[in-house]
């Protein structure tokens, strides 16, 4: 039987952790395990219901940085793609350009990485190195930023998409990642998110996507299919509020902005093994 409430909550979950630099996929492992939500990752509803929420996750990407995407899109028309042209045509490429490495190692081996570390433990210490990447960011910050979005370099933006790869491990944070990946090629922190949800926004749209014909050979019950369908709009709502909260943080916090989401980690997943010792298979 599935119990729908504890599906809301973990949309929820997955709505603010896929975009704070705390690991969504590590709170996804050790949350429900550790407050025993009768949920079945291996049931046949279950892959379903996460492409919901992750096209929830990219609905919210795109509601809040639409104008962004507008303008972007408009100038590599007008500039009929020439990465030299404007400053918006130039972010377009450095975006694609940085897709690539999580891109091509999501297709060849996500799946196996998750199999091989998606255990308790593992997301459990994983999340606590997280936690220190984001404290060792805080301390790449006390530099004075050197670049803009505009005068990035595109091997400084190769540097954050393969940053972006360690998301594919539970317990490594995408944003955390690429962020601190951000901070150190010369952003600033509010540079660095903006581009950090930019880059997002391809990767888990395509994420997505792909399995979405999963969703529609799935047999789902009236209820199951509403509540995951609810799901979505759950993730969706959660997912921009976070977006909207984190633009803001960083615009306000000049230095150790990082530093609370890696305190939060580094406890969290202290707790995470105490708490389960013994008691994780």
């Amino acid at each position: 039987m599935v119990h729908h409430i504890y599906l809301l909550l973990l949309a929820a979950l997955q709505g603010v952790t896929e975009l704070f630099p705390i690991s969504s996929l590590g709170h996804s492992i050790l949350v429900p395990a550790l407050l025993h939500w009768p949920i079945d990752r291996e049931a046949g509803w279950f892959l379903p219901f996460i492409v919901v929420l992750h096209l929830g996750t990219v609905t919210a990407l795109l509601t809040f940085f639409w104008r962004d995407w507008y303008l972007l899109i408009r100038a590599f028309i007008r500039d009929r793609g020439r990465f030299h042209g404007s400053s918006e045509s130039r972010l377009l490429w450095l975006l694609v350009l940085a897709t690539i490495p999580a891109g091509l190692l999501g297709l060849a081996l996500a799946h196996k990485i998750k199999d091989l570390f998606g255990g308790f433990d593992f997301a459990a210490v994983a999340l606590m190195v997280n936690g220190l990447l984001l404290v060792w960011g805080d301390r790449l910050r006390a530099r004075e930023p050197s670049h803009t979005l505009e005068s990035m370099h595109w091997k400084q933006a190769l540097v954050i998409g393969f940053a972006q790869c360690l998301a594919l491990v539970p317990g490594f944070s995408r944003s955390g990642a690429t962020l601190v990946a951000g901070i150190g090629v010369g952003l600033d922190y509010e540079n660095s998110a903006r581009f950090s949800f930019l880059l997002a926004t391809p990767i888990i749209g395509a994420a997505g996507l792909l399995e979405v014909p999963k969703l529609f050979r799935a047999h789902l019950t009236p209820d199951l299919t509403t509540t995951i369908f609810v799901s979505g709009i759950v993730s969706a709502v959660f997912a921009w509020l976070s977006i909207w909260f984190l633009m803001r943080y960083f615009h306000q916090h000049e230095i150790k902005a990082l530093r609370p989401f890696g305190i939060y980690c580094l406890i969290f997943g202290i707790t995470a093994l105490v708490a389960g010792y013994g008691t994780q298979p």
